[in-house]
């Protein structure tokens, strides 16, 4: 035969596949209503393994047993999607692992930051709460989500990502640890200043005090000049060690926010050398809410430790049309050469779409949470 032959057959053979598909859907229909009479649920993980092997069996070739498996995952997975869709059409879902509310009850509540007055977290939180917003701050995140934790403060706000230094690592590992949620973020653009005493020049410097990140970022400009650079915990408490010393051979790194605070004097703006530098930060509560309007979702899981396991994973999110946005991996403690994944991905956990991505990674995934819906 040939090629315009070919194609003819193709055309016929997926003719048929399309109507078989739509006759199986079908007959899905009768089974989600069978699962809304008895209350039995949608994903049964022994029975789809059972019918993968079943359908590998029948083709004649490895390559093909493969192939197969593949389609018969998105096919499984597309008539779960139909059945969530129909159960939650009838109420027949059952209550979300998370409440949905219309907006944060943040009126009159206490919200932790870590660092010190003048830092970005302050300036997050104030700009995400409002100028009246009743905090205090900590000094490690550790004891910021405690404060949650514990209920001291209603929220904490954390960085989490800048756009130049990548992750907060410590942030990932705390929010597996901690029963805390992502409910909210808060993008700061960072702008690095040089700060002195009041009266202070250039030339009078002969040390800068940063958080070592901040001094990275701004490498360039340094290197310009032969000061000692010396690492502080936070950029807020270099500009407080400066301000409480007031001496003129004393400068800091940090933040325009942290000057007025301190009452600093801005010897140079954006001494750091990106001009679109900037962190995102978290806001984190000890309550499983979020906003019915939220449209990013972050999880976290483990697998199993064999070939394949990471594309069966994410091939929960292609099956289910979601766009995920970032994926990072941390070393699992104890556990040489074994990873956890942190997903960032857009949806709702309303969604009859997200509900069937994540009941499928919820059961073949170890130790899967949902870290927010925001």
């Amino acid at each position: 035969m040939d090629l315009l032959e070919l194609r003819k057959k193709i055309d016929e053979i997926d003719a048929q596949i399309v109507s078989l598909y739509e006759q199986r859907m079908d007959v899905c229909k009768g089974v989600a209503q069978y699962k809304i009479d008895t209350g039995k649920k949608v994903f049964d993980k022994q029975r789809e393994l059972e019918k993968l092997e079943r359908v590998r069996s029948m083709t004649h070739s490895e390559f093909n047993a493969q192939g197969i498996e593949e389609l018969f995952e998105q096919i499984m997975s597309m008539s779960r999607k139909m059945q969530y869709q129909l159960l939650a059409q009838s109420g027949s879902l059952g209550k979300l692992p998370f409440i949905g509310v219309d907006a944060l009850e943040t009126k009159g509540a206490r919200v932790v930051f870590q660092g010190a007055p003048g830092a970005y977290s302050q300036a997050a939180m104030l700009k995400y709460f409002g100028e009246d917003v009743n905090s205090f701050y900590v000094e490690t995140f550790r004891e910021a989500m405690s404060a949650i934790d514990e209920g001291s403060a209603d929220f904490a706000v954390l960085p989490i990502e800048n756009s130049t230094a990548g992750i907060v690592s410590e942030i990932y590992d705390l929010l597996v640890e901690f029963e805390n949620y992502i409910v909210g973020e808060q993008i700061i653009k960072i702008e690095h200043c040089l700060l002195g005493v009041p009266g202070a020049k250039k030339e009078d410097i002969r040390r800068v005090y940063s958080h070592p990140q901040s001094l990275m970022q701004s490498a360039r400009y340094l290197q310009q000049y032969d000061w000692q650079q010396i690492s502080m915990q936070n950029n807020a408490f270099a500009a407080q060690k400066v301000a409480t010393e007031k001496d003129k051979a004393q400068a800091a790194i940090a933040g325009e926010h942290a000057a007025k605070l301190y009452g600093l004097q801005v010897l140079e703006r954006g001494v750091n050398q990106s001009d679109s530098n900037s962190t995102r930060f978290i806001i984190v509560t000890n309550q499983k809410i979020f906003c019915r309007d939220a449209q990013k979702i972050s999880i976290c899981f483990e697998l199993p430790h064999k070939s394949g396991s990471l594309y069966h994973m994410l091939s929960h999110f292609i099956y289910n049309n979601l766009n995920m946005t970032k994926i990072e991996s941390r070393p699992i403690e104890d556990r040489n050469w074994e990873y956890r994944f942190f997903v960032d991905f857009e949806g709702n956990l309303a969604d009859s779409a997200v509900k069937n991505a994540l009941r499928g990674l919820r059961d073949e995934a170890r130790n899967m949470k949902i870290l927010g819906n925001y």
